[in-house]
Formats: structure tokens, C-alpha cells, sequence
């Protein structure tokens, strides 16, 4: 009779399947605040930007808008009224040409004017909100000394051209100011229920959470088909032997024993 060969294979690949595969990273929490900073400018899965890098892009485009206001109705009012009283003497011939160059002329002190007050705004808002959120996103924290390191830096940067004096004055008056508008920042989130950075961190763990419950499943199927293609390999190898054992030449004693 013949018998079946006995292969050792399986104790092989049964430890090399405990073994987690390289190619299947385990799930991180930035831990850092490199990391954390590293993700202000990644997008989600669904193509979006975080919600801290869509609030300073909304803050600078109302702080334009608020400064266009604030800078040009003024100017308009003001260049309406300067160009009436400069052209008493002019001949118009009708009224209405009359009132269509004075309204071009509040027209042109609104965009002039407008436009310097609308990106000085702008920008001012946009370096306080960038180093203000920079700063919490870094230490994971929403501290007022964030808000007021932000308002001096921006605060000196603005009055930079002004010497020395200015940089120093403006960094003190930045440094002020910049507490109540942090407060008023923070004030604002809490009236939602929690912070940004309290919102952040309960995101961060259901994601860990879920990418950790993905990353097993993952495992386990891994596993499954390793010991699925040991299993399939055993028998691929049996069959093999017992081709190559019915492949070779029959004994001839045992042969000369049958003929009797």
C-alpha cells in the first residue's frame, strides 16, 4: 500500500500568518504639532478643507467687505459733496448730466478709498486669524495668550513702516486688543456647545475609532486568505508527491509475487 507523504509546511505558515503584514499600516492620531499643523492643509476624503483654514478664508473675505464699507461710503459721500461745491461754475446741459458726473465722482472716491481701507483690513484680519489659529492648533489649545500674541504680532508688523516707536507701540496695542477679541472668539464657539479644538479632538478619536475597526476587519481577512492559500498550497504539494510516487518504477519482486 502505498502511503501518503507527510509534509511539515503548515507549522511554517501557520507562524508566519501570526505575523501582521507590513503592507497594512496601523491607524495614527496626530500626536505631534507638526502633525497637527501638517493637517490644516490636507482635505478629507470628501475633497474638503478643514474647518480652520475655511474660517480665516471667511474672515478675510468679510473683513474686505467691512472695509470697503467702512472706507468707502465715506469717501464717496465726502468726494459726491467736494466735487458740487468745486463745479458751481461749470455749465451742465441738463440736470440729469449734473447728477451723473457727481455720482461718478462718489463712484471713484468709493473704489479708490474703499480699496485701501478693504485690503488693509483684510490682510490685518488674515495674519491675526493664521497665527492665532497656527498657535492653538499647534499646542491643541484655545488659550486668550494665543489671541494676544497673534494682535502683537500683527499689531508691529502693521506699523513697521513708522520706525521704531511705531513697531513698539503697535505691538502693545496689538498685544491689548487682542485679548477681548479672543474672548469674543471663544465666546463665540462655546455658544455652540464646544470649542473648535474641543470639536477637533472628538473628531480625531471617532476617526482613530472607526480607521481602528477598519484596520482589524482588514487583518482578519488577511489572515483568512493567508491561511487559505497555506491550506491550498498543503494540498497542491501532497498531490505532487503522490504524482511523483506513481511515476516511479514498480519493485520487481513485488511484481514476481503477484504472477504466482
Amino acid at each position: 500500500m502505498f502511503r501518503f507523504p507527510r509534509l511539515y509546511a503548515a507549522e511554517d505558515m501557520g507562524s508566519q500568518a501570526e505575523k501582521h503584514p507590513k503592507f497594512i499600516g496601523s491607524p495614527q492620531v496626530p500626536e505631534t504639532g507638526w502633525n497637527r499643523l501638517w493637517e490644516l492643509f490636507d482635505r478629507d476624503e470628501m475633497k474638503n478643507y478643514p474647518e480652520e483654514l475655511i474660517n480665516i478664508w471667511k474672515s478675510t473675505l468679510v473683513a474686505g467687505i467691512v472695509g470697503m464699507m467702512y472706507g468707502g461710503i465715506p469717501a464717496a459721500r465726502h468726494a459726491r459733496t467736494r466735487y458740487i461745491e468745486q463745479s458751481q461754475a461749470e455749465i451742465y446741459r441738463n440736470r440729469l448730466e449734473a447728477v451723473r458726473l457727481a455720482q461718478d465722482a462718489a463712484i471713484r472716491g468709493f473704489v479708490r478709498y474703499g480699496w485701501r481701507w478693504s485690503w488693509r483690513v483684510a490682510a490685518f484680519v488674515t495674519i491675526f486669524n493664521t497665527i492665532s489659529t497656527g498657535l492653538s492648533v499647534y499646542r491643541d489649545q484655545n488659550l486668550l495668550r494665543y489671541y494676544s500674541v497673534a494682535g502683537a504680532i500683527t499689531g508691529g508688523v502693521f506699523r513697521m513702516s513708522l520706525g521704531l516707536g511705531g513697531f513698539v507701540a503697535g505691538t502693545v496695542i496689538g498685544a491689548i486688543m487682542g485679548i477681548p477679541a479672543g474672548a469674543l472668539i471663544v465666546a463665540a464657539q462655546k455658544a455652540n456647545g464646544e470649542t473648535l479644538r474641543e470639536k477637533k479632538r472628538r473628531e480625531r478619536q471617532e476617526t482613530y475609532k472607526l480607521k481602528l475597526e477598519e484596520w482589524r476587519a482588514r487583518l482578519d481577512v488577511t489572515e483568512g486568505l493567508v491561511h487559505e492559500i497555506a491550506d491550498s498550497e498543503l494540498v497542491e504539494n501532497d498531490l505532487e508527491k503522490l504524482e511523483e510516487l506513481l511515476k516511479l518504477p514498480r519493485n520487481p519482486g513485488s511484481s514476481v509475487q503477484e504472477e504466482s
